[in-house]
């Protein structure tokens, strides 16, 4: 039996991410992803890379806050290109004192941080669409 090619669907295209410090954040998450500031407006700025979903990054003050284990999207992963890759996130978030963990799972190593505002940041490698059976991380699990 032969299978017909699916249409892959939709791609992520964008993080929103709400800050208190709108440079500050954006030096981190340059830094930390190897992105560059595309566009910038007085409260709000998008960060791109090649191959790589676009952030915007929105500055709303230091009291804004993000209640994690509530309804909505509480992190984002991403999988860095090679273990060499991975090792230098690593080093990035230790560097800031911003490193909380790197673990090994089911063939992945995770590397764990947080952002400036106190947001989870989790980089893997190998990614999922590397990995032959891509399971639930446990930390998903951790509220």
């Amino acid at each position: 039996m032969t299978s017909e090619p699916t249409d892959p669907g939709p791609e992520l295209a964008s993080v929103v991410i709400f800050v208190q410090d709108l440079d500050e954040s954006a030096r981190f998450y340059c830094g930390l992803l190897g992105l560059e500031i595309t566009t910038r407006e007085s409260t709000a700025l998008m960060l791109a890379g090649e191959g790589q979903p676009m952030i915007v990054l929105r500055a709303i003050g230091p009291h804004g806050e993000h209640p994690m284990g509530g309804i909505g999207i509480q992190y984002a992963v991403w999988a860095a290109h090679d273990a060499d890759d991975l090792r230098r996130c690593e080093r990035f978030l230790k560097d800031r004192s911003a490193h909380i963990a790197t673990n090994v799972s089911d063939g992945r190593t995770i590397v764990e941080g947080r952002d400036p505002n106190g947001l989870p940041v989790m980089v893997v490698h190998p990614g999922p669409d590397r990995t032959a059976s891509p399971k639930i991380m446990t930390r998903v699990y951790a509220w």
